[in-house]
Protein backbone atom coordinates (compact mmCIF):
# COMPACT_ATOMS: atom_id res chain seq x y z
CA UNK A 1 0.00 0.00 0.00
CA UNK A 2 1.45 3.42 -0.85
CA UNK A 3 2.28 5.46 1.27
CA UNK A 4 -0.41 8.41 0.75
CA UNK A 5 -2.73 5.90 0.82
CA UNK A 6 -1.94 4.62 4.33
CA UNK A 7 -2.01 8.34 5.21
CA UNK A 8 -5.32 9.15 4.32
CA UNK A 9 -7.52 5.87 4.08
CA UNK A 10 -8.24 6.12 7.89
CA UNK A 11 -10.13 9.46 7.66
CA UNK A 12 -12.20 7.62 4.18
CA UNK A 13 -14.80 4.85 5.27
CA UNK A 14 -15.93 2.71 2.94
CA UNK A 15 -19.17 2.97 0.59
CA UNK A 16 -19.36 6.56 0.72
CA UNK A 17 -19.85 7.12 4.26
CA UNK A 18 -18.39 10.32 6.21
CA UNK A 19 -16.50 9.09 8.88
CA UNK A 20 -14.36 11.74 11.29
CA UNK A 21 -11.66 10.70 13.79
CA UNK A 22 -12.86 11.81 16.89
CA UNK A 23 -10.51 14.68 18.40
CA UNK A 24 -10.07 17.87 17.19
CA UNK A 25 -6.26 19.67 17.52
CA UNK A 26 -5.76 22.90 19.28
CA UNK A 27 -4.34 23.74 16.96
CA UNK A 28 5.79 31.04 1.96
CA UNK A 29 3.14 32.78 0.03
CA UNK A 30 3.24 32.60 -3.01
CA UNK A 31 2.38 35.52 -5.10
CA UNK A 32 -1.56 35.88 -5.79
CA UNK A 33 -3.02 36.14 -8.85
CA UNK A 34 -4.77 39.60 -9.44
CA UNK A 35 -8.05 38.94 -9.18
CA UNK A 36 -10.34 42.07 -9.12
CA UNK A 37 -12.79 41.74 -6.21
CA UNK A 38 -16.12 39.76 -6.43
CA UNK A 39 -18.82 40.75 -8.40
CA UNK A 40 -20.87 37.97 -8.78
CA UNK A 41 -21.32 35.19 -5.45
CA UNK A 42 -22.31 32.81 -7.17
CA UNK A 43 -18.80 32.62 -9.74
CA UNK A 44 -15.84 30.83 -8.33
CA UNK A 45 -12.78 30.88 -9.99
CA UNK A 46 -10.85 28.26 -10.03
CA UNK A 47 -8.53 27.39 -7.16
CA UNK A 48 -6.58 24.29 -5.71
CA UNK A 49 -8.05 23.67 -2.54
CA UNK A 50 -8.36 20.24 -1.72
CA UNK A 51 -3.86 19.87 -2.08
CA UNK A 52 -4.22 22.04 1.30
CA UNK A 53 -7.05 20.31 3.62
CA UNK A 54 -6.84 17.20 2.62
CA UNK A 55 -4.53 15.76 5.34
CA UNK A 56 -6.97 17.20 7.68
CA UNK A 57 -9.93 16.22 7.31
CA UNK A 58 -10.56 15.03 11.36
CA UNK A 59 -10.61 18.58 11.47
CA UNK A 60 -13.14 20.84 9.96
CA UNK A 61 -12.10 24.11 11.78
CA UNK A 62 -8.32 23.22 10.07
CA UNK A 63 -9.65 22.44 6.79
CA UNK A 64 -11.50 25.40 6.37
CA UNK A 65 -8.28 27.25 7.29
CA UNK A 66 -6.11 26.18 4.75
CA UNK A 67 -8.77 27.70 2.11
CA UNK A 68 -9.40 30.95 3.67
CA UNK A 69 -6.00 32.53 1.20
CA UNK A 70 -7.70 31.11 -1.71
CA UNK A 71 -11.47 31.96 -0.61
CA UNK A 72 -10.19 36.02 -0.14
CA UNK A 73 -8.46 36.29 -3.29
CA UNK A 74 -11.67 35.26 -5.02
CA UNK A 75 -14.29 37.18 -2.38
CA UNK A 76 -12.29 40.20 -1.00
CA UNK A 77 -8.78 40.86 -2.78
CA UNK A 78 -7.75 43.61 -0.40
CA UNK A 79 -8.15 41.59 2.50
CA UNK A 80 -4.43 39.54 3.21
CA UNK A 81 -3.91 37.05 5.79
CA UNK A 82 -0.35 37.20 6.32
CA UNK A 83 2.25 34.45 8.72
CA UNK A 84 3.80 37.15 10.72
CA UNK A 85 0.63 38.70 11.87
CA UNK A 86 -1.57 35.31 12.59
CA UNK A 87 1.59 34.36 14.88
CA UNK A 88 0.91 37.73 16.42
CA UNK A 89 -2.55 37.12 17.37
CA UNK A 90 -2.74 33.11 17.81
CA UNK A 91 -2.62 33.54 21.81
CA UNK A 92 -5.29 35.68 22.10
CA UNK A 93 -7.79 33.64 19.86
CA UNK A 94 -10.09 31.05 21.23
CA UNK A 95 -9.44 27.03 20.78
CA UNK A 96 -11.98 27.30 17.49
CA UNK A 97 -10.68 30.56 16.12
CA UNK A 98 -6.93 29.35 16.94
CA UNK A 99 -7.51 26.10 14.29
CA UNK A 100 -8.89 28.02 11.81
CA UNK A 101 -5.64 30.86 11.76
CA UNK A 102 -3.92 27.80 12.11
CA UNK A 103 -5.31 26.31 8.92
CA UNK A 104 -4.26 29.40 7.34
CA UNK A 105 -0.69 29.22 8.01
CA UNK A 106 -0.41 25.74 6.89
CA UNK A 107 -1.80 27.11 3.48
CA UNK A 108 1.00 29.29 3.55
CA UNK A 109 4.00 27.19 4.65
CA UNK A 110 2.31 24.38 1.95
CA UNK A 111 2.85 26.99 -0.96
CA UNK A 112 6.37 28.23 0.54
CA UNK A 113 7.43 24.17 -0.28
CA UNK A 114 5.37 23.41 -2.78
CA UNK A 115 5.91 26.40 -5.14
CA UNK A 116 10.06 25.81 -4.26
CA UNK A 117 10.12 21.87 -5.48
CA UNK A 118 12.01 20.99 -8.35
CA UNK A 119 9.06 18.86 -9.64
CA UNK A 120 6.58 21.72 -9.40
CA UNK A 121 9.18 23.89 -11.33
CA UNK A 122 9.79 21.84 -13.92
CA UNK A 123 6.14 20.93 -14.30
CA UNK A 124 5.43 24.51 -15.08
CA UNK A 125 7.92 25.28 -17.11
CA UNK A 126 6.89 22.09 -19.13
CA UNK A 127 3.37 22.75 -19.31
CA UNK A 128 4.33 26.95 -19.97
CA UNK A 129 5.89 25.57 -23.20
CA UNK A 130 3.40 23.27 -24.59
CA UNK A 131 0.57 26.00 -23.64
CA UNK A 132 2.90 28.59 -25.58
CA UNK A 133 3.20 26.30 -29.17
CA UNK A 134 -0.66 27.11 -28.86
CA UNK A 135 -0.38 31.12 -28.21
CA UNK A 136 2.47 31.93 -29.67
CA UNK A 137 2.49 35.69 -29.29
CA UNK A 138 5.56 36.09 -26.99
CA UNK A 139 3.04 39.34 -25.15
CA UNK A 140 0.25 36.85 -24.20
CA UNK A 141 0.52 36.10 -20.53
CA UNK A 142 -1.79 33.32 -20.73
CA UNK A 143 1.28 30.18 -20.76
CA UNK A 144 3.10 31.04 -17.48
CA UNK A 145 -0.05 31.89 -15.68
CA UNK A 146 -1.38 28.25 -17.37
CA UNK A 147 1.91 26.06 -16.69
CA UNK A 148 1.10 27.48 -12.73
CA UNK A 149 -2.42 26.93 -11.87
CA UNK A 150 -2.89 23.81 -14.09
CA UNK A 151 -0.37 22.12 -12.19
CA UNK A 152 -2.10 22.94 -8.95
CA UNK A 153 -5.97 22.10 -10.23
CA UNK A 154 -5.09 19.09 -11.97
CA UNK A 155 -3.16 17.91 -8.18
CA UNK A 156 -6.14 18.13 -6.68
CA UNK A 157 -7.82 16.02 -9.15
CA UNK A 158 -5.27 13.80 -8.93
CA UNK A 159 -5.85 13.29 -4.61
CA UNK A 160 -9.43 12.84 -6.05
CA UNK A 161 -8.83 9.74 -7.62
CA UNK A 162 -6.42 8.09 -5.33
CA UNK A 163 -9.39 8.18 -2.76
CA UNK A 164 -12.57 7.74 -4.05
CA UNK A 165 -14.36 9.23 -1.17
CA UNK A 166 -11.69 12.40 -0.52
CA UNK A 167 -14.27 15.03 -2.14
CA UNK A 168 -17.14 13.84 -0.45
CA UNK A 169 -15.59 14.04 2.76
CA UNK A 170 -13.67 17.23 2.36
CA UNK A 171 -17.55 19.08 1.27
CA UNK A 172 -18.77 17.45 4.09
CA UNK A 173 -16.01 18.69 6.55
CA UNK A 174 -16.47 22.63 5.51
CA UNK A 175 -20.46 22.28 6.10
CA UNK A 176 -19.98 21.95 9.90
CA UNK A 177 -17.92 25.26 10.29
CA UNK A 178 -20.13 28.80 10.08
CA UNK A 179 -19.47 30.69 7.24
CA UNK A 180 -19.50 33.37 10.08
CA UNK A 181 -17.01 31.70 12.27
CA UNK A 182 -14.48 32.03 9.30
CA UNK A 183 -14.69 35.50 8.64
CA UNK A 184 -14.30 36.36 12.35
CA UNK A 185 -11.00 34.22 12.68
CA UNK A 186 -9.98 36.34 9.24
CA UNK A 187 -10.84 39.76 10.72
CA UNK A 188 -9.46 38.71 13.68
CA UNK A 189 -5.59 38.62 11.79
CA UNK A 190 -5.55 40.35 8.41
CA UNK A 191 -4.29 43.32 7.92
CA UNK A 192 -8.17 44.87 7.47
CA UNK A 193 -11.86 43.46 7.90
CA UNK A 194 -13.99 42.01 5.77
CA UNK A 195 -18.19 41.27 5.12
CA UNK A 196 -17.79 39.46 1.97
CA UNK A 197 -16.25 36.58 2.99
CA UNK A 198 -19.24 34.31 4.52
CA UNK A 199 -21.36 35.09 1.60
CA UNK A 200 -18.69 33.87 -0.88
CA UNK A 201 -17.65 30.07 1.68
CA UNK A 202 -21.63 29.56 1.51
CA UNK A 203 -21.81 29.53 -2.43
CA UNK A 204 -18.33 27.98 -2.63
CA UNK A 205 -19.96 25.03 -0.47
CA UNK A 206 -23.34 24.77 -2.58
CA UNK A 207 -21.72 25.11 -6.00
CA UNK A 208 -18.75 22.33 -5.52
CA UNK A 209 -17.07 22.85 -8.54
CA UNK A 210 -13.92 21.20 -7.52
CA UNK A 211 -15.83 17.64 -8.94
CA UNK A 212 -15.15 19.66 -12.23
CA UNK A 213 -11.28 19.18 -12.35
CA UNK A 214 -11.94 15.49 -14.09
CA UNK A 215 -13.44 16.20 -16.88
CA UNK A 216 -11.20 18.13 -19.20
CA UNK A 217 -13.55 20.59 -20.71
CA UNK A 218 -15.22 21.18 -17.09
CA UNK A 219 -11.99 22.25 -16.67
CA UNK A 220 -11.34 24.21 -19.21
CA UNK A 221 -14.51 25.90 -18.14
CA UNK A 222 -13.33 26.96 -14.83
CA UNK A 223 -9.91 28.33 -16.35
CA UNK A 224 -11.87 30.54 -18.30
CA UNK A 225 -13.53 31.96 -15.45
CA UNK A 226 -10.34 32.81 -13.92
CA UNK A 227 -8.90 34.51 -17.76
CA UNK A 228 -12.17 36.50 -17.31
CA UNK A 229 -11.40 37.44 -13.89
CA UNK A 230 -7.71 38.56 -14.27
CA UNK A 231 -9.06 40.31 -17.77
CA UNK A 232 -7.26 37.74 -19.96
CA UNK A 233 -8.64 36.17 -23.60
CA UNK A 234 -10.55 32.85 -23.44
CA UNK A 235 -9.36 29.93 -24.11
CA UNK A 236 -10.17 27.63 -27.25
CA UNK A 237 -10.77 23.97 -27.25
CA UNK A 238 -7.45 24.00 -28.33
CA UNK A 239 -6.24 23.67 -25.54
CA UNK A 240 -7.52 20.55 -24.87
CA UNK A 241 -4.82 18.02 -25.38
CA UNK A 242 -2.64 20.04 -23.34
CA UNK A 243 -4.80 19.42 -20.64
CA UNK A 244 -5.25 15.95 -21.26
CA UNK A 245 -1.26 15.42 -21.29
CA UNK A 246 -1.19 17.95 -18.25
CA UNK A 247 -3.34 15.27 -16.38
CA UNK A 248 -0.62 12.28 -17.27
CA UNK A 249 2.02 13.83 -15.82
CA UNK A 250 0.17 14.38 -12.79
CA UNK A 251 -0.81 10.63 -13.07
CA UNK A 252 3.30 10.11 -12.70
CA UNK A 253 4.64 12.76 -10.95
CA UNK A 254 1.31 13.36 -8.38
CA UNK A 255 2.80 11.87 -5.46
CA UNK A 256 6.10 13.48 -5.61
CA UNK A 257 4.48 17.00 -5.69
CA UNK A 258 2.51 15.73 -2.69
CA UNK A 259 5.91 14.89 -0.79
CA UNK A 260 6.71 18.07 -1.31
CA UNK A 261 4.17 19.15 1.26
CA UNK A 262 4.44 16.49 3.44
CA UNK A 263 8.34 17.35 4.28
CA UNK A 264 10.10 20.40 5.83
CA UNK A 265 12.60 22.05 3.86
CA UNK A 266 13.67 26.20 4.32
CA UNK A 267 16.07 25.78 1.44
CA UNK A 268 15.36 22.78 -0.73
CA UNK A 269 18.34 21.70 -3.17
CA UNK A 270 17.43 22.48 -6.65
CA UNK A 271 19.42 20.05 -9.26
CA UNK A 272 19.00 22.45 -12.33
CA UNK A 273 22.24 22.61 -14.40
CA UNK A 274 21.88 24.38 -17.48
CA UNK A 275 19.78 27.31 -18.77
CA UNK A 276 17.89 25.06 -21.06
CA UNK A 277 16.81 23.13 -17.91
CA UNK A 278 15.11 26.30 -16.36
CA UNK A 279 13.87 28.03 -19.35
CA UNK A 280 10.53 29.27 -18.41
CA UNK A 281 10.64 28.67 -15.02
CA UNK A 282 9.34 30.69 -12.36
CA UNK A 283 11.71 30.85 -8.85
CA UNK A 284 8.91 32.20 -5.87
CA UNK A 285 10.24 33.08 -2.64
CA UNK A 286 8.51 33.55 0.24
CA UNK A 287 9.54 34.03 3.99
CA UNK A 288 9.90 30.17 6.00
CA UNK A 289 7.01 29.93 8.27
CA UNK A 290 7.79 27.95 11.67
CA UNK A 291 6.54 26.43 14.31
CA UNK A 292 3.21 24.76 11.92
CA UNK A 293 1.99 21.71 13.31
CA UNK A 294 1.77 18.44 11.56
CA UNK A 295 5.07 18.93 9.45
CA UNK A 296 7.75 16.55 10.48
CA UNK A 297 11.32 17.44 9.42
CA UNK A 298 13.21 15.44 6.55
CA UNK A 299 15.47 15.66 3.72
CA UNK A 300 13.04 16.62 -0.10
CA UNK A 301 14.60 13.87 -2.91
CA UNK A 302 15.83 16.37 -5.74
CA UNK A 303 13.47 15.17 -9.43
CA UNK A 304 14.91 13.92 -12.57
CA UNK A 305 14.78 16.71 -14.82
CA UNK A 306 11.64 16.22 -18.09
CA UNK A 307 12.90 14.77 -20.82
CA UNK A 308 10.82 13.90 -24.34
CA UNK A 309 11.21 10.20 -23.64
CA UNK A 310 9.54 10.56 -20.11
CA UNK A 311 6.60 12.99 -22.02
Amino acid sequence: MRRWTRFCCSRLSARGNVQFLSGNPDHSEIEQIGLPEMEESHSNPAMNYLAHGFRFLDSPLMVAGTAVPDWLSVADRRVRVRSRRIHEHLDSLDADLRTIAEGMLQHLHDDDLFHRSVRFVMLEAELSLRFRRIMPDRFDHRPALLGHIVIELLLDDFIARQFSEVLDVYYAALSQVSELQIQEAVNAVATRTTDRLAGFVQQFRITKFLYDYADDTRLLGRLNQVMKRVTLPSLDSDCLPVLRDARQLLNEHGEELLHAVATEAVEPELSLRTETEISGARFHRARHVINVPHVQKTTVISAPVLTRENR
